[in-house]
């Protein structure tokens, strides 16, 4: 939270202590890869410090400024993925209620501009049924909740961020917490009373 990375700023300050805030994103792959893109916050002298650490699993790290800004690049990221994979769910529902091929849809917007590395990285999972996390439902629901508190302190509409946070808040309630962001298919899914092809039958 970035009121919190604030709060251990200067607690941390207090004690003559240095603290960042360094949300990353990258998911599983990029955790296991050390291909992480590290957002951060606090002093410039502190992420000099710590740098050679934070270069060992990052590919990429971005310094936004005073702490909690790291934690407010995180969650513009979350929001970000959320309307991303709202979009995407839906356009594959569309594709499969028209009767298009669906696996064939997926190729002919790749190069154009619906592509995106969220298409890359989870259409084939959905495709294939696979709704192991990479990153868990519960989590995200955490992220979205953070920055709908931030959104109500600053005094900010995002109705996108608003419905994606409540289809994954569905999840929850299924007992579906522990699947990968993903599963959001399978809301969308229930609501429309269909479910696509599995990828090869």
């Amino acid at each position: 939270e970035p009121l919190l990375a604030v709060e251990i700023h200067e607690a941390a300050q207090a004690q003559g202590k240095r603290s960042l805030d360094c949300p990353v994103t990258g998911g599983d792959l990029g955790a296991k890869n050390g291909t992480l893109n590290l957002f951060a916050g606090g002093e410039a002298s502190t992420l000099d410090y710590c740098r050679p650490i934070l270069e060992c699993f990052t590919k990429r790290i971005s310094h936004f400024g005073a702490p909690g800004t790291g934690q407010h690049c995180k969650a513009a990221n979350q929001i970000t993925i959320c309307t991303t994979m709202v979009g995407m769910c839906e356009g594959l529902l569309y594709a499969h209620r028209m009767g298009l091929d669906v696996e064939l849809y997926l190729k002919a917007i790749a190069g154009g501009a619906a592509g995106s590395t969220s298409i890359n990285l989870y259409a084939p999972r959905i495709m294939k049924r696979d709704m192991a996390p990479g990153f868990f439902v519960e989590h995200f629901v955490k992220d979205l909740g953070i920055a709908l508190a931030e959104c109500q302190r600053a005094n900010l509409s995002l109705p996108g961020l608003a419905l994606a946070q409540q289809l994954y808040v569905s999840l929850m309630a299924s007992g579906e917490g522990k699947l990968g962001t993903q599963s959001l298919i399978t809301v969308l899914e229930r609501m429309n009373n269909t479910q696509l092809p599995t990828l090869g039958h």
